[in-house]
């Protein structure tokens, strides 16, 4: 059978695959269009299947949202360069596979995959589309969350997605109030919504890790520590300069010991931090020091834990998140936080453009 400009045409508009690719695909099932399809999916598997080595760290996040509003769900989509991100078509499939991810049972993302999809399966959508844009992509992750009232916010465009779920009110004061939590998730990363989250064995190694941080900044000890060490140290245990140096500035009454690691070498800093760590056990016990890393420990939970977070549109720059939401209203009590970050924790590769043009053009 003859192939016609009309067939190609055809068969790319329902591909999107090159002209030639079409026109030869044509030829080659003598004109069948159904045949021709199947020939240019066989090749786009092949084609996709190249690609699948590369690393895919861009992309976007989206969320949607039920009929009624109760459930949102939120999904990332990888690919190799910005470029592609800001594909329509890129955007239109992410967008599809928010909406998908709210009949999902799950998280598992392999069983979501599977799932019918434009009249395929997503795993096969994603491969048609690897061949037509001709980047790798990966459908990484998704999620969902319910509650009596929800808002999500998305940032920089699809870079960050958040979905915020809580008990209460269903009302506009409260969805306001919920899309401002959304905008705190985004910008400060909290790693847990309350203390309550935190198990024993996980704060037991914060304290941990902040009580050897402190003693391997001893200038940073409480000032009676410190003097212990200095007077260790003073012993014999310096070079001649740093005791000198040291004796000099413990004389002067009007010095700032905040800036005397300023005025010693970098042997005598580790030798006094060595010294901190030999009586590791005798500091810990003492109630000063107890002290500081309970303070430091609480500096930190402050910091990782939404609900102690500083609301960062508060107006006296002090109220918490958790005074912020009893202020709306006291009935309202988050239930679920979730927080996509496009391409967190994928190892990218460092890629020297000038150097990719230049072995392309000697090719």
């Amino acid at each position: 059978m003859a192939v016609t400009a009309q067939m190609v045409k055809e068969l790319r508009d329902m591909t999107g695959a090159g002209m030639m690719d079409c026109k030869k695909a044509l030829v080659e099932a003598d004109g069948d269009m159904d045949q021709a399809v199947e020939i240019l999916r066989e090749k786009g598997l092949s084609k996709a299947a190249k690609k699948a080595g590369r690393i895919a760290a861009m992309g976007l996040v989206k969320t949607a949202f039920s009929e009624d509003g109760k459930t949102a769900a939120i999904v990332e989509v990888n690919s190799e360069t910005d470029f592609v991100a800001k594909n329509d078509e890129f955007i239109g499939f992410v967008d599809g596979l928010a909406k998908l991810a709210l009949d999902a049972k799950d998280n598992d993302i392999e069983a979501f995959k599977a799932m019918p999809y434009e009249g395929a399966t997503v795993a096969e959508a994603l491969t048609a589309l690897i061949a037509k844009i001709g980047e790798n992509m990966s459908v990484r992750r998704i999620d969902k969350a319910s509650g009596e009232v929800l808002a999500s916010y998305i940032h920089g465009g699809g870079n960050i997605g958040v979905i915020v779920a809580a008990n209460g009110a269903d009302n506009e004061d409260n969805k306001a109030a919920l899309k401002n939590i959304a905008m705190q998730v985004a910008a400060m990363n909290p790693q847990y919504v309350s203390r309550d989250e935190i198990s024993d064995e996980e704060l037991e190694n914060i304290r941990k890790i902040t009580l050897e941080s402190a003693l391997n900044d001893p200038f940073t000890l409480p000032k009676p520590i410190l003097n212990g060490l200095l007077d260790k140290a003073s012993d014999g245990v310096l070079s001649a300069e740093d005791a000198d140096t040291l004796a000099e500035k413990r004389a002067d009454r009007k010095f700032n010991f905040n800036y005397l690691s300023n005025f010693l070498s970098e042997d005598a800093k580790l030798k006094l931090t060595g010294l901190a760590m030999a009586i590791k056990a005798e500091i810990a016990e003492n109630k000063i020091f107890k002290g500081l890393v309970e303070g430091r420990v609480s500096k930190q939970l402050k910091e990782i834990c939404l609900m102690d977070q500083t609301y960062v549109r508060a107006e006296d720059g002090k109220q918490t998140v958790a005074q912020y939401l009893e202020s709306v209203d006291e009935g309202l009590s988050l239930t679920k936080v979730i927080r996509f970050e496009v391409g967190e924790g994928i190892e990218k590769k460092e890629e020297d453009f000038a150097a990719e043009v230049a072995a392309q053009m000697n090719k």
